[in-house]
């Protein structure tokens, strides 16, 4: 059975030194607008999943397709990097950022936008890999054109290296993640993320009465919950799962500040982050009213469940949708709307 947390701060928020997510997705809607790559992803009805889990109905925002890159991470440091290259106003945006480098740590996906949106405009992309990171995501990076380098047990020692390249060698860090200091780029990394959140809100036929979504450092979910408040107001319940191995934003929820937590490696890996980001700390604590965790059984037993349905994902991917399966009951009358954020690794 998931385990549950009600935010003390919801509705005032912790008062973090640190901006608050952005809520209006015009200005990503107006970028996305000059890309060819780009097209809504779907929003699926599941009436067979809702019966299962007990709600009413079930929508699920099927992140898998997004611009040909196999999930939401998609919209976020190819976001970023495209407004650095506009800020240049460019004659040729194939050379905007030409002599720039972008740096990262990633647990697959983040390095893949990074890649992908560093090549759109001339720059190039390095990122770091933990020992964690399954082959198959350094390979596609690769395949991007990035520079791929394997350092660190975990992402944060990943990202430490990173970090230290970039002040070496004057390349700009770019992380999904902020702390105190870094906080542009990740915010326009974010604001990225509007695009999916926008996307629901038009697509679903009635206002949800709960939302489900994953979090590692918390981008995601904080950018959906700005958003859901600014088109819902405080009808919707936001839920926030974690894994019960990488609780950083339950945690620092809990401690009223930004905490590390430990614990072991998780399966659901791109959601295995011990230190939460500060600008999504923020904004969760005053966004958010649930925080969840569910095991590594739990999210497991939700894929075979999944991939039955046509949802064939990874334990990160669909987290959000396990800790409905295992339990989490909104109740009858729940309108669910839930993140399927990436596709099977084998996808």
């Amino acid at each position: 059975m998931p385990v549950t947390m009600t935010n003390p701060w919801r509705g005032r928020g912790l008062g973090l030194d640190a901006p608050m997510p952005c809520d209006d997705p015009a200005g990503v809607a107006a970028l996305l607008a000059k890309c060819p790559a780009h097209a809504p992803t779907p929003l699926a009805d599941a009436p067979i999943l809702a019966a299962r889990a007990g709600v009413a109905s079930l929508r699920i925002k099927d992140e898998r397709g997004r611009m040909g890159l196999g999930s939401f991470k998609a919209l976020g440091a190819a976001h970023a990097i495209a407004r650095e290259a506009a800020a240049t106003a460019p004659d040729d945006w194939a050379s905007a950022l030409a002599g720039r480098t972008y740096i990262t740590a990633s647990a697959g996906n983040h390095g893949l936008s990074v890649a992908a949106g560093a090549g759109l405009f001339g720059a190039a992309a390095v990122v770091y890999l933990s020992d964690t990171v399954p082959e198959p995501f350094a390979a596609r990076l690769a395949a991007r054109g990035a520079r791929v380098v394997r350092e660190g047990a975990t992402y944060e020692a990943s990202m430490d290296a990173a970090a230290a390249v970039a002040r070496d060698r004057g390349w700009t860090l770019l992380s999904d993640s902020s702390w105190p200091g870094y906080t542009e780029l990740t915010y326009r990394v974010m604001e990225g993320y509007l695009q999916l959140a926008a996307e629901a809100a038009e697509q679903i036929d009635a206002p949800p009465t709960h939302v489900l979504v994953q979090a590692g450092v918390g981008g995601l979910a904080a950018a959906v919950a700005a958003h859901a408040r600014r088109v819902w107001g405080d009808g919707p319940q936001i839920v926030v799962v974690e894994p019960d191995a990488a609780p950083a934003l339950r945690d620092s929820i809990r401690a009223g500040e930004v905490v590390d937590t430990t614990g072991p490696v998780s399966a659901m890996g791109r959601l295995d982050c011990k230190t939460p980001s500060l600008i999504a700390l923020n904004g969760l604590s005053r966004d958010a009213d649930l925080f969840v965790t569910i095991t590594e059984e739990e999210a497991a037993r939700a894929m075979p469940v999944l991939s039955g349905h046509g949802f064939a994902t990874t334990p990160s991917g669909g987290a959000g949708l396990a800790a409905l399966f295992a339990g989490l009951a909104p109740g009858a009358e729940a309108r669910v709307l839930a993140i399927l954020s990436e596709g099977p690794e084998d996808g």
